[in-house]
């Protein structure tokens, strides 16, 4: 979908053409997907989220004041939407630990299983270390490597220059690969550990 019609597409939806806001939302549903999981609790489902993001898009796309601002606005509602799971998953974390009596411990969230690019174990633990990357690089990093989107499409979606996103993304993409041997050479650390209190049983 070329620029102009891209625009005409969305002030159509803006106008609450139904036909429209699904051709858009269709056009929009995987960086959408990516922005969320940048942002959300490893723990929450996909796939409700977009439900939301989607419900969000159709009441309130009106507010957008020109298609030239429709992709920074849904990008808003998206992050919104993630940081408010996030809030609602600690705050029931917190009521379960009450109730249990175990307000001060380290809860620590199970490993996600919604990475919907993962096929092996390596990519899964390789998206993990990339969810703990600081936002302005993890963002980046998820659209390039997850939805295979163009550094132009990332800025587009980031409002940022195409120079600003290729820089994060090679920062994003050492940073990574340090914290990536980091886990390697504690687990070989763990392992060798493990293997020398078992030879002395």
């Amino acid at each position: 979908m070329n620029g102009s019609v891209f625009d005409a597409v969305i002030e159509s939806a803006i106008a609450g053409d139904h036909d429209a806001l699904n051709q858009l939302w269709h056009h929009s549903r995987r960086w959408v997907a990516a922005i969320l999981l940048a942002h959300k609790p490893r723990e929450a489902d996909l796939e409700d989220l977009l439900q939301v993001v989607a419900m969000q898009m159709c009441r309130k796309i009106s507010s957008v004041n020109e298609p030239k601002a429709f992709k920074s606005w849904l990008r808003t509602v998206a992050i919104n939407t993630a940081r408010e799971e996030g809030r609602k998953t600690t705050r029931r974390k917190k009521s379960m630990l009450r109730l249990v009596g175990m307000e001060h411990a380290n809860n620590r969230s199970p490993a996600s299983a919604d990475f919907i690019a993962a096929e092996s174990d390596e990519s899964k633990r390789i998206y993990q270390a990339a969810l703990s990357l600081p936002p302005g690089y993890r963002e980046p990093i998820l659209l390039r490597c997850v939805r295979s989107m163009s550094y132009q499409q990332i800025g587009e979606v980031l409002d940022l220059p195409t120079t600003t996103i290729e820089t994060r993304i090679a920062r994003g993409r050492r940073m990574l690969k340090e914290l990536l041997n980091q886990q390697a050479d504690q687990q070989e650390l763990q392992s060798k550990t493990e293997q020398t209190v078992g030879a002395r049983r």
